[in-house]
């Protein structure tokens, strides 16, 4: 297939031996602004000038073949031939967001076809991605950070702490109606596989899809006080839970909405402030919530982990089997750590996506 072509020459360098192992809604919905009455905010919000230190340079111009029909049409983003793909932009990570996208447009069959919708907290990042990729179809949704900011608890990393986190939670309020299948992906990942493969992919009367991780003790995720208290640990009576993470994830708006999840998310974090059930944010509510309830997709689609742990940041190497999708979840990311100098092994398999900085 074309993507094993593409990608074998530099997967042939990594030596795969380890197994990696996984160390409602009581406020109106997230505001949303949309792409034809940004422009003004982007103007009172750029003053800073803090996107200045970034240059991103332009993009192949990726087209589809004529097996792959018409997209976006009349109807526009409703168009039902559309592959939705929700990514955040934030500066911190909007290196690895830019990475992803290019990755997934390079690997798709048809990227005409492909949707992004992108949550932001910052300024004029929408200008930047259109001179990054001219042709690319988009739509940019601000997401107020105050609208979670006060259910927020302390975690093991500032990182996670960060409110764009927890946009996800709000995708079924924040896209049109008529998005009635999304798939969220985290900024620190890339595609090395059709996307729409992904797409494709059967949740059957489930909500949500991602690949499981059984073999992780599961008890880690929580706390003793959680444990130790059935009120709360009672929530998984009758349920096998597993881990699962939660950058790469199917999600069928049509059940969010109709089932009120947002709000069943909340509830868990307003328990939180309260009882310290959990240490990693915003990943236990989606546990406490879908564990053992998710439609289980291929581990292919989430080669996750590659970033280290939450500390240290330290190297791993991928999980055993097909690789469709390479996840730098952990502290360690590959833009950072190609900087200084110190990469791990596998952020070689990033770096041919990056566009950050000038041609050489």
């Amino acid at each position: 297939m074309l993507w094993m072509m593409r990608f074998s020459w530099f997967v042939s360098a990594v030596v795969v031996t380890i197994v990696l192992s996984p160390s409602l809604q009581s406020f109106p919905p997230a505001e949303a602004i949309r792409s034809s009455n940004f422009d003004s905010y982007l103007r009172f919000h750029n003053s800073s000038g803090v996107l200045d230190q970034f240059s991103f340079r332009k993009a192949p111009l990726f087209r589809s073949g004529g097996e792959c029909g018409s997209a976006l049409g009349e109807t526009g983003v409703c168009d039902p031939s559309l592959v939705h793909v929700a990514i955040t932009l934030d500066v911190e990570y909007l290196r690895g967001s830019i990475a992803a996208v290019h990755s997934i447009l390079q690997h798709s069959r048809c990227p005409d076809s492909v949707f992004f919708h992108f949550l932001v907290s910052h300024a004029n990042l929408e200008t930047l991605v259109r001179s990054t990729f001219p042709q690319l179809k988009l739509k940019v949704y601000y997401f107020d950070p105050e609208r979670v900011r006060s259910r927020i608890s302390t975690s093991v990393r500032q990182a996670l702490e960060q409110p764009l986190n927890y946009a996800r939670n709000y995708l079924a309020d924040i896209l049109e109606p008529c998005v009635g299948r999304v798939i969220y992906l985290d900024s620190d990942l890339v595609v090395v596989d059709d996307i729409s493969k992904l797409w494709r992919t059967s949740l059957g009367t489930k909500t949500i899809g991602a690949p499981e991780y059984c073999e992780a003790n599961f008890t880690n995720y929580f706390t003793r006080n959680f444990w130790s208290d059935r009120r709360f640990s009672g929530t998984f009576k009758g349920r096998n839970p597993c881990y699962f993470n939660t950058g790469v994830m199917v999600i069928d708006l049509g059940k969010w909405r109709r089932f009120g999840y947002t709000k069943r998310i909340e509830r868990w974090m307003e328990i939180q402030k309260t009882n310290r059930i959990y240490e990693l944010g915003s990943l236990p509510p989606f546990l406490l919530v879908f564990a053992g309830d998710l439609a289980p997709i291929e581990h292919r689609w989430n080669q996750h982990g590659l970033g280290g742990d939450n500390v240290r940041g330290s190297c791993r190497d991928l999980h055993p089997g097909p690789v469709s999708l390479l996840h730098w979840s952990g502290s360690g990311k590959p833009w950072l750590r190609l900087d200084s100098n110190k990469p791990c092994p596998l952020d070689s398999l990033w770096s041919p996506y990056d566009l950050y900085g000038h041609s050489t």
